[in-house]
């Protein structure tokens, strides 16, 4: 818990999504979130990160023993956020961390225990879940307005050049990225699936690196079973130039709902008038987004996943997205890549 009229986030790591998170933080700021310090593994580059984000720019270590630091937003390469979240756990701070919150579910488990015996909360930047589209269609699937659900269909047609993973010498490894388009890009819509339809029992699954001179996958297709017989299909590439839009379709035996990326284009059911949700108008088709850039996402999301974890601090709750459901999606991704033995 927080008692000051003001929470203040540190953010490890410098690279593009925190700029995403300096946003969030700033979009808060009327229930006291404040950016106070920044961290990162170069000393030579400390000034220079500092005037760009006007605030100070210390090491990971003087940045967890600065009191003025309540949450630790985690924006490394993924191989790094067990450790890191460990150690912010242990200086007593609160933890916001992005997807994948590990590249293990040993090393998941370890930064909740971590978080749970230091008494801090533990988030997971897992930001479609905030968004009110995602929120009403988990709403009327929990109310049981598509009935037994029977088929769930997540297509990812990303496009992501060589450069993109160039430009960092983690990007494409096993030991930092942790994989490729499922977990790097994926993940979310992975999220989004056991968010509504549960945990697997069984996957099937196939992948292959066929045009990205990388370690990790470039393209991936998945069968999904679940408890009560439910099947979905994933199929992801980075390889799609120039990109577009990904889809996520939820049936059930009284309707269906079909999502273009951030959109409702179909939202169809048996009968409306006992719907626990009204279906929305149908939405006017989207251009890529993140399908083409991965800075092509709206804010909104990291907004709404901020403004939620400052109100659990306030009220001691969890927050929206807690450690063991950042876990859920990521054991459904290791599990698909067992199955396709990349693992």
């Amino acid at each position: 818990m927080t008692t000051s009229e003001t929470v203040g986030f540190a953010i490890l790591g410098t690279g593009m999504v925190a700029e995403f998170h300096r946003r969030a933080i700033a979009a808060n700021a009327d229930l006291g979130a404040r950016l106070v310090a920044v961290a990162h593994y170069h000393p030579a580059r400390f000034a220079e990160i500092s005037a760009h984000f006007d605030v100070p720019c210390f090491s990971q270590e003087r940045m967890l023993a600065d009191p003025d630091v309540d949450v630790v937003c985690i924006c490394t390469p993924s191989g790094q956020h067990a450790t890191q979240a460990i150690a912010a756990a242990r200086a007593g701070k609160h933890v916001l961390v992005e997807k994948p919150m590990a590249l293990s579910v040993s090393d998941a488990d370890g930064m909740m225990a971590a978080c749970e015996r230091a008494g801090v909360k533990l988030g997971v930047v897992l930001q479609r879940r905030a968004e009110p589209l995602f929120q009403d269609i988990h709403r009327a699937i929990q109310a049981g307005d598509l009935g037994d659900l029977t088929l769930g269909v997540v297509t990812i047609p990303y496009h992501r050049p060589q450069t993109y993973y160039d430009q960092a010498n983690w990007r494409g490894t096993w030991a930092l990225d942790g994989g490729g388009v499922l977990m790097n890009q994926g993940i979310h819509l992975v999220d989004l699936l056991v968010w509504t339809m549960g945990d697997p029992v069984d996957v099937q699954a196939t992948a292959n690196t066929l045009h990205r001179a990388i370690q990790v996958e470039d393209t991936l297709a998945a069968t999904l079973r679940f408890p009560n017989g439910a099947v979905a299909t994933i199929t992801a590439t980075t390889t799609a130039a120039p990109g577009f839009p990904h889809r996520v379709e939820i049936y059930g035996a009284a309707g269906g709902i079909q999502v273009e990326g951030e959109s409702a284009g179909r939202w169809k059911l048996v009968d409306t008038t006992a719907a626990a949700v009204a279906p929305p108008q149908p939405q006017t088709p989207v251009e890529a987004g993140a399908g083409g850039d991965p800075r092509d996402i709206a804010p909104t999301g990291h907004i709404a996943i901020f403004r939620d974890f400052v109100r659990a601090l306030r009220e001691e709750r969890e927050p929206m997205v807690p450690g063991r459901e950042g876990r859920r999606c990521l054991a459904t991704v290791l599990a698909i890549y067992n199955a396709a033995g990349l693992l």
